[in-house]
């Protein structure tokens, strides 16, 4: 655990004095705002896991991974001529992994094991406090090795005069998928010019290579241009929050999220059961439903109850429950802590079955055991420093440290710790 990411806090120091906060006054002599820094969130994170059902390796095989993530969320507010409060929110992370089981794409084990991902993202909200209206936009970009993604997003919310509120969240996401296959399905092109002279050869792969008398090209196809293909993800989120009393609070969530493309990765392995292997083959489009309940009570001034549940459903035969309970318990007004359980159960889609169960015969397939039925438990306790004057009297406002356990019954395990630290 002794990599998790702390490097955040050095940033502190070049931070600190970079802003201050002020709230406008509902007065006759009301002035505008320019957009102004007025909270700052860094977060760093350590991840580890083991399993033994490597889905590059058809079902089999180590699933170990580690990953080291930091990000920063920067957020400036300001207020127009008509008292609406903007919001903008610029935010960026950069994650590094490694995983045993991507050495095996290649068929002897010397692929590259680890990689980053970098996603930035901006969004942009407008408030009218008075009206109980917000209306945002949001773009940002995910990359790493074999995918890029776009996504983008608009939301929508209204305050009810009961203390209720109606959400909608609208997003897609765009990605390109490179298709990085197992070794064993790439072609190999060998040529080689005995004719004298300058020749052009098009080789297997598509490509145009020019040999002097006597040269030889030998090459995989795809090693100099990999081709992708695209996926796209539709989601429509509803959400309706409602304060029932003085110590209860409650919301009911909907999500409709619709994909279609590329839905499965081209280096996952499927063995058959005469022995062969091939690429997992799934459909190009994806239907879900996830359906969640939230309810939040307080029992008294100290100890507040976070429960939630969720059903989900999808056309691929995926059925699963969620339910989860967080108990942060105030020990002072700035200190608390708040364990945590989840647990989780699904049935499997229709299209899996472990190593060398499939047969040729079957349309779609895959081993990849997060479609296989399992249920899991996460729990764990986080641990939050909030003063209302800040931490040591600075704009330091939050300190929160979180561990948690993960169990699932096909043998995977992991462990993360988390940080994150915010600035007003």
């Amino acid at each position: 655990m002794r990599k998790i990411c702390l490097t955040v806090i050095g940033m502190y120091l070049t931070l600190m004095h970079a802003f201050s906060q002020s709230a406008p006054k509902d007065t006759s002599d009301f002035k505008p705002r320019k957009l102004k820094l007025e909270e700052i969130n860094l977060v760093g994170s350590y991840y580890t896991q083991t399993g033994d059902h490597s889905s590059i390796q058809g079902g089999i095989g180590s699933e170990a991974v580690t990953d080291l993530a930091s990000g920063i969320e920067l957020k400036f507010v300001g207020y127009d001529f008509l008292q609406r409060k903007n919001t903008l929110t610029l935010s960026g992370g950069y994650d590094h992994h490694t995983a045993a089981s991507q050495a095996w794409v290649s068929k002897t084990g010397a692929s590259k094991t680890g990689g980053t991902r970098i996603y930035p993202s901006l969004k942009w909200q407008r408030e009218n406090e008075q009206k109980g209206t917000l209306f945002g936009l949001g773009a940002s970009y995910s990359s790493e090795y074999n995918y890029h993604s776009i996504g983008l997003e608009s939301d929508f919310s209204v305050k009810t005069k009961h203390n209720g509120e109606f959400g909608l969240k609208l997003s897609g996401y765009f990605d390109q998928v490179k298709l990085l296959r197992p070794s064993e399905f790439n072609t190999t092109d060998t040529i080689t010019n005995s004719s004298g002279g300058t020749t052009t050869y098009t080789t297997a792969s598509g490509r145009t290579v020019t040999l002097s008398s006597g040269g030889t090209y030998v090459s995989e196809s795809g090693s100099s241009a990999i081709p992708s293909s695209p996926r796209e993800t539709y989601t429509a989120s509803f959400s309706f929050s409602q304060i029932i009393n003085s110590r209860l609070q409650g919301a009911l969530l909907l999500d409709l999220v619709a994909q279609n493309g590329y839905l499965g990765l081209p280096f996952h392995r499927v063995y058959f059961k005469d022995g062969t292997d091939s690429v997992e083959n799934l459909p190009s489009t994806r239907f879900k439903l996830p359906i969640g309940l939230r309810l939040n009570y307080f029992l008294g001034d100290r100890v507040i109850l976070r429960s939630y549940y969720r059903f989900y459903v999808d056309d691929w035969g995926i059925r699963s429950h969620t339910a989860s309970l967080e108990v942060p318990v105030k020990f002072t007004p700035f200190f608390s802590i708040s364990p945590f359980y989840r647990y989780y159960t699904q049935t499997a889609a229709r299209y899996f079955a472990p190593y060398e169960t499939h047969t040729e015969s079957q349309t779609y397939y895959t081993s990849n055991y997060a479609l296989s039925a399992f249920s899991s438990q996460f729990f764990g306790a986080g641990i939050r420093l909030s003063p209302p004057g800040g931490i040591l009297h600075t704009h330091l406002s939050t300190l929160e440290i979180r561990y948690g356990h993960y169990t699932q019954t096909t043998d995977l395990v992991s462990d993360v710790v988390s940080l994150n630290i915010s600035f007003k």
